[in-house]
């Protein structure tokens, strides 16, 4: 049985409380939470854990494996460091640093130390994105040729980051797991109405190789709740749409066919329209936070490299990097390889 060690019992840590306590593999053993409110609430809802304020005393537990940390990004840095030269595996919150800088630092400390970091990138877990996952693997799309995304609601305004730092590492990750390689370039451009300079709308503009792009539009402002991510390809089309309560996957046979033209019409391109069938694919069942927590248990006892771990932690983060320095810079080409 892995013992855990969970910080931060405020928005998320809850979740992340309930799926590990009801999973055989572990004990959820102490949690640290500074805020006396939710201190108490954990205490009357896990009585069976040791609730404390004092981080660095948990970490000197007995029967602590692993430390589970959910709290402001900022934050994420320091606790993970110290969970790392204390000898214990680490599952912390999207995204993983405020900067590659200290993601680097990170992911060093832990090849150093033989421990395993894995980042909370909750959508690569859930029954949609396996499903997609494996079509693209099988070549059922062809060549992906664009990615589109929109997650906006009328969302929770935050103190410490803004909408792309809170929103965006959810596609981007989802991206990164598709792909399995960096975008080239990123442009971006956001605006703040709070008056706190924190942008609450925000659009990502990606660049890949082999004229790949990718567009994603964040926002806390608007009026609906909107899940929509859409994958083009050569052959086939994804839409995924995870507000819809069944067929969240539907995958449509549609594209175009470029015939080039003869000797006489050279300049000319011919476009024909190719429409077939629509399906929507039966996706695996389960809650994705219980599957993710038994993926990092499996990694934990097999010393396995978690499928979000800290490398793809690093990538999402140098896009969110580089994402804020372009919307500085009103909307400046920002290429990856300066971050």
């Amino acid at each position: 049985m892995i013992g855990i060690g969970l910080v931060g019992f405020g928005y998320w840590g809850p979740n992340l409380a309930r799926n590990f306590q009801s999973l055989p593999q572990y004990q959820l053993a102490a949690i640290c939470e500074m805020n006396p409110e939710r201190a108490a609430l954990a205490s009357q809802n896990y009585p069976t854990a040791a609730v404390t304020t004092d981080y660095a005393a948990m970490l000197d537990m007995d029967g602590i494996d692993a430390i589970v940390i959910a709290t402001p990004v900022s934050t994420h840095f320091e606790l993970t460091r110290a969970a790392l030269l204390a000898g214990k595996d680490v599952l912390v919150e999207k995204p993983f640093t405020r900067t590659s800088a200290e993601a680097r630092e990170l992911i060093d400390l832990a090849e150093t130390r033989g421990r395993i970091i894995a980042v909370d990138h909750t959508f690569l877990y859930t029954g949609a994105v396996q499903t997609i996952k494996r079509l693209v693997e099988a070549g059922e799309l062809g060549k992906i040729v664009y990615i589109d995304s929109v997650r906006i609601n009328l969302g929770l305004f935050q103190s410490d980051v803004n909408v792309i730092y809170d929103l965006a590492p959810h596609d981007l990750s989802i991206t990164q797991h598709l792909l399995e390689r960096d975008p080239v370039a990123v442009q971006a451009v956001g605006a703040s109405h709070a008056g706190n300079d924190i942008e609450n709308i925000a659009y990502l503009h990606l660049e890949y190789e082999d004229n790949l792009i990718a567009h994603f539009h964040v926002n806390w402002l608007s009026p609906v709740k909107v899940r929509h991510f859409l994958i083009g390809g050569t052959s086939k089309m994804i839409v995924y749409d995870d507000m819809q309560p069944s067929e969240k996957v539907k995958v449509y046979d549609k594209g175009i066919v470029i015939k080039e033209g003869d000797v006489e019409s050279l300049y000319r391109v011919y476009v024909d329209y190719r429409t077939g069938d629509m399906v929507a694919p039966k996706l695996p069942f389960g809650e994705a936070l219980r599957v993710e927590a038994e993926h990092f248990a499996e990694c934990v006892e097999t010393r396995c490299r978690p499928i979000s771990d800290g490398h793809m932690g690093l990538s999402v983060v140098r896009v969110l990097e580089a994402a804020q320095r372009s919307i500085k810079h009103h909307g400046d080409r920002v290429e990856l390889s300066s971050i």
